[in-house]
């Protein structure tokens, strides 16, 4: 499959034609992020969403400019939001009478009422998650309630480890909205 006719295809939604640019584009992104934060965990995650919001986004892709520097370009932006969203919210600066900068990193622990709720939210949250698909319910469950690794997943559905990925981002997305409702 050409790359042209595989964007053609994921434009209809074709799943094999995701794959395909998946399995094409991986190591390029992949490896430009690694370049630039050097963090491999990082490097993976922000890869994973540049090839979620892509696909969720194919349909604004222009043909004059080349696919590879469409996905950098969603990759940079991805990253540079991540790292606004980290810098206003992990560190809050407070200035004293004598003008000493202090850095307070905030608590991220739950309190005893964030416990309460999240037991009352956990019925509604699977109530929520049954309204899926059954390929979404599956992976969620099998990462968030059998808590088995990315390549565990991959290998019980017999998918590649980075489909298993973006069918997880997805989901998680799907999930959110639902529960936005």
């Amino acid at each position: 499959m050409e790359i042209e006719e595989a964007i053609a295809k994921a434009k209809k939604n074709n799943q094999k034609a995701f794959n395909f640019l998946l399995d094409e584009f991986w190591d390029y992104v992949y490896g430009y992020q690694l370049k630039r934060i050097e963090n491999e965990n990082d490097a993976e995650d922000i890869t994973i969403q540049t090839f979620s919001k892509a696909f969720d986004k194919i349909n604004t892709y222009n043909e004059k400019y080349a696919f590879k520097t469409w996905l950098i370009t969603i990759s940079k932006n991805i990253h540079i939001d991540l790292l606004r969203k980290e810098k206003s919210s992990i560190h809050s600066k407070i200035t004293d009478q004598d003008e000493e900068k202090i850095y307070r990193v905030m608590d991220d622990a739950p309190s005893p009422e964030d416990k309460l709720i999240t037991e009352q939210n956990l019925a509604k949250l699977l109530r929520d998650i049954k309204k899926l698909k059954p390929h979404y319910q599956e992976v969620i469950n099998l990462r968030y309630f059998q808590e088995l690794s990315y390549l565990e997943i991959s290998e019980q559905l017999s998918e590649p480890m980075n489909n298993v990925k973006v069918k997880l981002l997805r989901a998680k997305k799907l999930l959110a909205a639902i529960i936005k409702k």
